[in-house]
């Protein structure tokens, strides 16, 4: 789980930093593909660096997932249904959207699946009854 924190926070704090650098983001799309203002940069910026500092716990590193999860599908919701903007706020588009159902999926995957304990074992016809 630390390792998959921690390039969760690299990957966020490198997309926030790119957001502002002039010809990876021009017009408002970082790579031209994803529509980005400074809000929605300083957003992956602290989720980025909040991923960091909870990286070394286990327990934490799931509640991250957890929360965050619970939060990007809402703004994931909300980028669906309002299109263009999450809150007046954030710029979305539908590539924004789609982004964001994926790291919604896999964060939630990762906040709330197996356990740290789980063992790889296969289940037993018992184990498998409900």
């Amino acid at each position: 789980m630390k390792k998959i924190t921690n390039l969760f926070g690299i990957i966020f704090v490198a997309v926030g930093i790119l957001g502002f650098i002039p010809g990876i983001t021009s017009d408002g799309y970082l790579l031209g593909i994803f529509e980005v203002n400074a809000l929605h940069n300083i957003i992956h910026l602290a989720t980025g660096i909040i991923a960091l500092m909870v990286a070394g716990s286990h327990s934490k590193s799931k509640a991250f997932f957890k929360i965050f999860g619970v939060v990007y599908g809402l703004v994931t919701v909300v980028g669906f249904l309002h299109g263009h903007s999450v809150f007046g706020l954030i710029g979305v588009n539908v590539a924004d959207n789609l982004l964001h159902l994926v790291i919604t999926v896999v964060a939630l995957v990762l906040g709330f699946g197996g356990s740290k304990h789980s063992s790889s074992m296969p289940m037993s016809g018992n184990q498998m009854q409900m």
